[in-house]
């Protein structure tokens, strides 16, 4: 599920708290980035379970209004498409999203008031009336309800926003992400897929997480060298006056240019010209592009930098 650029945000951030902290330790802030990563996962799954507290929600309006002393044909005969919906059940009694769930302890439990925003919002959108109104409907019906619900409607709750970076400092940077991994896990649900069907996994495969430890690693072990590389394109620059969280983008982008033989050049350097985008601004990102291509044909030149494998594609461009 964690993609690279994700991997190397959350080594963005814990090299910069490294170097920030005045008691550095490798192996607790490699934990710490693990552990930043689990959170993100976390997430993930937390997100799924407020779906399936949504409908409890819906639910439990509808038996109140059975039980009222004069109930409307309506209320004694409820549209249960909604609580019905087939993936929000699939969800409900998938296996690997109630251990996690019992493993990290989230619980919307706290937020009743969330919940029954976010669904007034739900039942006043027109895909939910669209829905709801079908003569028949379908489990595509049903995936597309819920993915809505996630793009147009939490995806875009500030409520929701800030109740997660007041539980995680973690998940300042992840709602985005993390609901375009849940987007893209709905979309390859199939209606048979049953209890025991996975969700996506933390790494996509066991180079991605070994690509973590040693990008952090690298970085850290080689970062006089780096810091010498940059020094070098930077002549003309006061090296102090460079924002400190420029130097880490460009010193991680080296870092992968050096000792990162299956990464392709070019892949690094828009992978960090991206990242700049967000942790920098917009004089520091022209800034770190040309100082990184100065310094890729550089070390071209001196004949450091050694590819192999897929690495090589586009290299002899």
């Amino acid at each position: 599920m964690i993609s690279r650029r994700i991997i190397r945000t959350k080594v963005l951030q814990v090299l910069y708290a490294f170097y920030t902290s005045p008691e550095r330790s490798i192996n607790q802030t490699e934990k710490e980035l693990f552990f930043s990563i689990q959170k993100t996962y976390d997430l993930y799954h937390h997100l799924f379970q407020l779906v399936v507290e949504i409908a409890d929600h819906a639910n439990s309006i509808i038996e109140l209004r059975k039980k009222k002393h004069f109930p409307t044909e309506e209320d004694l005969n409820p549209n249960t498409r909604f609580i019905s919906n087939h993936l929000i059940y699939q969800l409900r009694n998938n296996k690997a999203l109630l251990k996690n769930l019992e493993q990290s302890k989230l619980s919307w439990s706290n937020e009743p008031e969330l919940i029954k925003r976010l669904y007034t919002e739900l039942v006043n959108s027109e895909f939910y009336t669209e829905y709801m109104s079908k003569a028949e409907r379908t489990y595509a019906d049903d995936k597309k309800v819920i993915e809505l619900l996630f793009a147009e409607i939490i995806l875009q709750s500030e409520e929701l926003f800030s109740i997660l970076e007041e539980e995680s400092i973690y998940w300042n940077d992840d709602i985005d992400f993390v609901i375009s991994m849940i987007i893209k896990t709905i979309k390859k649900l199939k209606e048979i897929s049953n209890e025991n069907s996975s969700l996506m996994p933390l790494f996509k495969d066991d180079e991605d997480e070994e690509f973590t430890k040693n990008l952090f690693r690298k970085c850290v072990v080689n970062h006089d060298e780096l810091k010498k590389v940059v020094e070098q394109h930077t002549e003309n620059w006061d090296v102090e006056r460079i924002a400190f969280l420029d130097n880490l983008i460009m010193e991680m982008a080296i870092s992968e240019f050096l000792y990162f033989p299956s990464i392709p050049t070019k892949v690094s350097l828009n992978e960090y010209i991206e990242l700049s985008k967000y942790y920098s601004t917009a004089k520091s990102r022209n800034f770190i592009n040309g100082i990184l291509d100065k310094a890729l044909k550089g070390l071209k030149k001196e004949e450091r930098i050694l590819k192999a494998g897929r690495g090589l594609i586009g290299e002899m461009d």
